[in-house]
């Protein structure tokens, strides 16, 4: 585990997403408690994309795929799993401490809001953007064989689902519908239908990792 944690967590890794979320926190305005989520989702989302990208490929730019393939599939993939596992409880905690660090604001807090409740739902939200972002980029890195498209294709997407298009298009099946819902509207849970389906997608890529490996590694 400690090997794997040192792969996927170099420190320059550690210092630009820290810095991403201070300065998240310092350049994007809000007034209320309430929009704290709705100001992070999105860019937490945007950080896992960059910095899942290279969980496998790391293996090539470091010249260590010849030790790794050395270890049978199963042990290959329960190596990438524990390095996004890693990845994604990093971001969460993360993903927590950036949400804090927008108090810095002193935003106004709605009486009928519960502040904990808020902060909960924004969580399970921001899991879920970690989860399936940072599977999404490394799919498409090792499916692709280059860093940098896998990285391009997946930012086009999130720019593409992070629009004024993608909330009039897809509505509450936009994977960012918690981003763009009607936050006076607390019982209204229509989010969850986009959550819920970049949670499924995560699943199935997760289940993919096999497949991915095999892919990433015909095509050195």
């Amino acid at each position: 585990m400690k090997t794997e944690i040192k792969i996927c967590l170099p420190v320059y890794k550690i210092v630009y997403s820290v810095l991403f979320m201070i300065l998240l926190s310092l350049v994007r305005g809000i007034s209320f408690v309430h929009e704290i989520g709705i100001a992070m989702q999105v860019y937490v989302g945007l950080l896992a994309l960059i910095f899942c990208a290279d969980t496998y490929e790391t293996e090539f730019q470091g010249h260590r795929f010849e030790v790794l393939a050395l270890r049978p599939l199963a042990g290959r993939v329960k190596a990438i799993r524990r390095r996004l596992l890693i990845q994604f409880i990093y971001l969460c905690i993360l993903s927590s401490v950036g949400y804090v660090c927008f108090y810095w604001q002193s935003p106004q807090s709605d009486d009928s809001m519960n502040p904990l409740g808020l902060y909960g739902i924004y969580m399970a939200a921001a899991a879920v953007m970690v989860l399936f972002w940072g599977i999404l980029s490394m799919t498409l890195v090792s499916v692709g064989h280059n860093l940098w498209t896998g990285i391009g294709i997946a930012l086009l997407l999130w720019m593409a689902l992070n629009s004024s298009w993608g909330d009039s298009a897809l509505g509450k099946w936009n994977i960012f519908a918690f981003t763009y819902r009607d936050v006076t509207d607390m019982g209204n849970y229509s989010w969850l239908l986009g959550t819920g389906i970049a949670l499924l997608l995560s699943v199935i890529m997760a289940a993919a990792i096999p497949w991915t490996i095999k892919k990433r590694g015909m095509g050195i």
